[in-house]
């Protein structure tokens, strides 16, 4: 084997990583919309959870990723660790579909229709196919598909050059001794371990077994082994991601490496003795690309139904080796692990938003429900909110920037923009809350009292801020378009009041019904109530451009007014319905 043949290897080897990860992210982003249906069906449900994980992995292609991802759930408290043990059993089986795809090229056959599945008689195709959708369609989606037919094609040649580099290595007798020594199963589940520990990801490594039995070296005797050893190298992965985490991720990548070292274990324990007792000829043949993916499928699912009946027990060994501590867990809302996945980690960012817009929504009604009878205690609260709400901007205008640098589709990137933008909303009602709070508090600390009519205006426009609150929640949370443009009517219909009850303030005023003071307060509260309408209208305004595709609010809101009947009709409905009398 010359140093060309070493150059051509490593080419291949760069080739074939380069394209599974390609591959791996262009069906994630082709799927990200299932991957967040599949993880609302997370159940302590073992079956649930076990497709769950395999489906996941088989998306993504990789079950250290899916394991450092499901470390990231239990970080945030997404998931609990009996979860967790059921998605991680079902990656390990997930991890074995690259193996199949890779055996297709050991087809070998006469018959035209057979050789039509060897990837090198479609890869050509299928990456014309993908430059064709990459290079010349605009629509995101097609794209990816593009780059998944590409990332195909790159990992199929990468895994033919290096077959054809290593092909010479049949003829030096030290490669034959070396597969000769890993025939000794603790030298190979040692050397599949290291392996995989070094580059990171089974499916990669067993892609590389493969291409080496093309040498015909590979005996199924020294294979086996390694399989078994690779499962257990894929843990290193989840073990360094646990890292800084809390208790309970600690204990589910503890799962991954006790699931995988166990069910090892014990198979190759069963291995060893069927080898001795019963020295099946079949172990010295020369191990196909077919074959590989029959062992390593096979492994990986007698491990998981050995240690599927185990889970009860797996949960209490890992709580015994990361044991409770007195100190309280803190729990990260938002777990930079799940950014590996960014639709994964758009979804929760959703849920964390639409979290911080209650929390931001029920200060505001409580501080409504202060300015008609003020409570020390519903103050405490509004107060609360706020402060809550302003650690949800700070975590997820952080995150958020941090995820939009990451590759994904056009509507995740939409979505990403539309969250930012909300996130500025939400806390700016907050603080309209805690300044209403305050003006009921400068009102009670200086005596000031609003007139009776200054206190019924008061009541009618507190309900409409309360209603248009109510609508922009329910389709910031549904994203439901109807809804939105419910929003804007209302809007108008509340600037109207501001500007009724300023003049009606005025002429108070004037007739000496009110103070000046507090005149002030009352300019205060208006001014509060009305700008968290406008919030409300912003919030609306996203989802329509989102259902529009165009993320122009300004324009989006013009359009609203100006060119809808319904909206008219709304219009005139809210006017009667929060008439000032």
């Amino acid at each position: 084997m010359s140093i060309f043949d070493i150059l051509t290897m490593i080419g291949g080897l760069s080739l074939f990583l380069f394209g599974m990860s390609v591959m791996g992210q262009a069906l994630e982003r082709r799927a990200g919309e299932k991957l967040r249906t599949l993880l609302g069906r997370l159940t302590t449900n073992k079956a649930a959870g076990l497709l769950t994980g395999l489906v996941i992995t088989a998306v993504i292609q990789s079950s250290s990723a899916s394991t450092v991802m499901v470390v990231g759930f239990v970080n945030s408290g997404l998931m609990t660790l009996k979860q967790a043990i059921n998605v991680i059993m079902g990656a390990n089986i997930g991890t074995t579909v690259t193996a199949w795809l890779l055996s297709l090229a050991g087809i070998d056959s006469g018959n035209v229709f057979v050789n039509l599945l060897k990837p090198a008689s479609f890869t050509p195709v299928l990456a014309l196919i993908g430059i064709i959708f990459y290079m010349f369609c605009k629509d995101d989606r097609k794209n990816d598909t593009g780059m998944i037919f590409l990332g195909f094609a790159t990992l199929m040649f990468g895994m033919d050059t290096m077959s054809g580099a290593v092909s010479g290595l049949r003829d030096i007798p030290e490669f034959q001794n070396l597969f000769v020594m890993f025939q000794n199963p603790v030298l190979g589940v040692l050397a599949g371990a290291v392996l995989t520990a070094i580059i990171q990801s089974s499916s990669a490594s067993v892609g590389i077994l493969q291409a080496l039995a093309v040498t015909g070296q590979v005996s199924y005797g020294a294979a086996i082994p390694i399989i078994m050893g690779q499962n257990i190298g894929t843990c290193v992965t989840a073990v360094l991601s646990a890292a800084g985490a809390n208790k309970n991720a600690k204990r589910a990548a503890l799962v991954h490496l006790s699931f995988n070292v166990i069910g090892t274990s014990v198979w190759l324990t069963v291995y060893w003795l069927v080898k001795l007792s019963a020295a099946p000829v079949f172990l010295n043949e020369s191990a196909s690309l077919f074959g590989i993916a029959v062992a390593h499928s096979v492994f990986n699912v007698l491990c998981t139904v050995l240690m599927l009946p185990m889970s009860g027990f797996l949960e209490k060994l890992v709580n015994r080796l990361v044991p409770d501590t007195r100190e309280p867990e803190i729990l990260s809302e938002l777990d930079e692990r799940l950014l590996n996945t960014p639709s994964i980690a758009l979804e929760r960012c959703r849920e964390v938003a639409a979290d911080m817009a209650e929390t931001s929504f029920d200060a505001l009604k409580d501080s409504v429900a202060c300015l008609k009878e003020y409570s020390p205690k519903l103050a405490a609260a509004v107060r609360k909110r706020e402060e809550k709400t302003d650690h949800y901007e700070d975590i997820l205008g952080t995150y958020l920037v941090l995820l939009s640098a990451k590759q994904s589709s056009e509507f995740d990137n939409m979505e990403a923009a539309k969250l930012l933008k909300n996130i500025g909303d939400f806390e700016r009602i907050s603080d309209h809350a805690v300044n209403l709070v305050e003006a009921v508090e400068e009102m009670q600390g200086k005596g000031l009292v609003f007139t009776g009519s200054a206190e019924s205006e008061i009541e009618v426009i507190s309900a409409a801020v309360n209603e248009i609150l109510d609508l922009s929640l329910s389709c910031f949370l549904t994203n439901d378009l109807e809804t939105a443009c419910m929003v804007e009517p209302l809007e108008e219909v509340i600037d109207q009041l501001k500007e009724q009850m300023r003049m009606r303030h005025i002429l108070r005023l004037q007739q000496g019904n009110c103070t000046i003071d507090a005149g002030f307060v009352w300019s205060d509260v208006l001014t509060d109530l009305e700008r968290t309408a406008d919030h409300c209208s912003n919030i609306a305004g996203c989802v329509i451009d989102m259902a529009q595709h165009n993320m122009n609010l300004h324009e989006s809101l013009e359009n609203i007014r100006n060119n809808s009947e319904e909206f008219h009709r709304r219009f005139k409905a809210y006017a009667g319905k929060y008439a000032l009398r």
